[in-house]
């Protein structure tokens, strides 16, 4: 299978390339490679020919993805991805399943093109979102608890009229208050907070572990002419998170968050529906983000690394991500009862199916279809990423 490599603004300039082994000259960002049967951006199946995923898949559906899930979701139920997250993305929010089908209906009433800029809803679907990091990784999920929020808004001067606002009408007068405020607030509170923290973001002093130190990049990154963007606020009020490379962690829809740096892989439902609220040259339509958000603490709940074989699982029923880990020469009997996406990540495998064998290198995804027996035999180490239906 060949995917779709995205070149949006905030992507890495060499991991997907050297990944996929090909050539940047130009040095585009490439932020994200599409694995799936997005109608916006589906991959290809290359065999004899070249046909696109959601084509192949619509022509032979039951075949491909199994009577059940063919049944229950009639097309591929999950989007796989890569991202290099190089510059911070946009503080965001996905939608419910049923809120997005009918909000997708009200945009195509309206004759907005659903590829338009300003088009917030790309489809019906939800977009529960499950990652596992590739290095270090660092992401805003969902706001801290009251006492973290309450010290942190303490902390900082400039911040602390809003402990009052939170204790009197909680989270979601707080993150109202905030992300409806006039542009000209939104100036005067945050510009003396950011020239305080910037030089020390400049000078190296600060350290990642710090809300100051991404606010700090966000106000060098996205601030221009003496306006401030109210994404600011959010990373304050957010959960800070730091993942280790192997680690994972799950967000559903409803829960306000953004990355901020670092590599992974991740799987979602097959949607592309994002709802933007800050930091970002993207659409941002904050007032229907904050119908969506879930005004309430979170306790982050990080998934740990595999040794040889970890299943991620998560509430969703589209999909799980399965990552092994194989010495050479090591072998893996597998049996499919859908249809299957593996990414080699790192070293060389062959692929026995019945009379047919092939091989297969880093950065290389192959598709299985449902009903499917076949081994695996490593050539060299293997890091393997394996997508299935739950």
């Amino acid at each position: 299978m060949k995917g779709v490599v995205q070149h949006y603004s905030w992507g890495g300039y060499d991991f997907i390339p050297q990944l996929l082994n090909i050539e940047n000259k130009d040095r585009k960002p490439c932020a994200e490679y599409w694995m799936g049967a997005h109608h916006n951006h589906p991959a290809s199946i290359v065999n004899d020919d070249e046909i696109r995923l959601n084509d192949f898949i619509a022509d032979q559906l039951s075949q491909v993805l199994g009577k059940l899930v063919a049944e229950k979701f009639s097309s591929l139920p999950y989007l796989f991805k890569v991202l290099d997250v190089r510059q911070m993305l946009s503080i965001q929010v996905h939608p419910s399943k049923q809120s997005a089908g009918k909000a997708f209906d009200e945009e195509n009433k309206n004759g907005i093109p659903v590829n338009a800029p300003n088009r917030n809803y790309k489809d019906k679907n939800h977009k529960p979102e499950l990652m596992v990091a590739l290095s270090d990784f660092w992401l805003l999920h969902g706001f801290k608890n009251e006492d973290a929020l309450v010290a942190i808004l303490e902390k900082n001067d400039e911040l602390l009229f809003l402990k009052e606002i939170f204790q009197q009408k909680g989270y979601k007068g707080l993150y109202e208050e905030v992300m409806l405020m006039e542009q000209s607030g939104v100036d005067s509170i945050l510009k003396p907070l950011v020239q305080k923290i910037v030089p020390g973001y400049k000078n190296g002093s600060l350290q990642k572990e710090s809300e100051d130190f991404w606010a700090a990049r966000a106000a060098v990154e996205f601030c221009k002419n003496e306006h401030y963007d109210r994404g600011i606020f959010s990373i304050y009020l957010f959960n800070l998170v730091h993942l280790k490379k192997g680690q994972g962690i799950f967000q559903p829809a409803g829960l306000p968050h953004a990355y901020l740096e670092g590599q992974n892989v991740e799987v979602m439902a097959n949607s592309d529906n994002v709802l933007r609220a800050g930091l970002t040259d993207k659409h941002i339509d904050v007032p229907e983000l904050l119908k969506h958000v879930r005004f309430e603490a979170t306790i982050p709940k990080i998934l740990e690394p595999v040794s040889k074989h970890k299943t991620f699982a998560s509430p969703a029923e589209e999909f799980e991500i399965q990552q092994y880990r194989l010495d050479a020469n090591e072998k893996l009997e597998i049996q499919t009862n859908t249809a299957e996406t593996f990414l080699i990540l790192n070293g060389s495998l062959q692929v026995n199916s019945g009379t047919r064998q092939q091989e297969f290198k880093r950065g290389e995804v192959f598709f299985v279809i449902a009903e499917t027996m076949f081994s695996i035999k490593a050539l060299s180490e293997v890091n393997l990423f394996r997508v299935t239906v739950p």
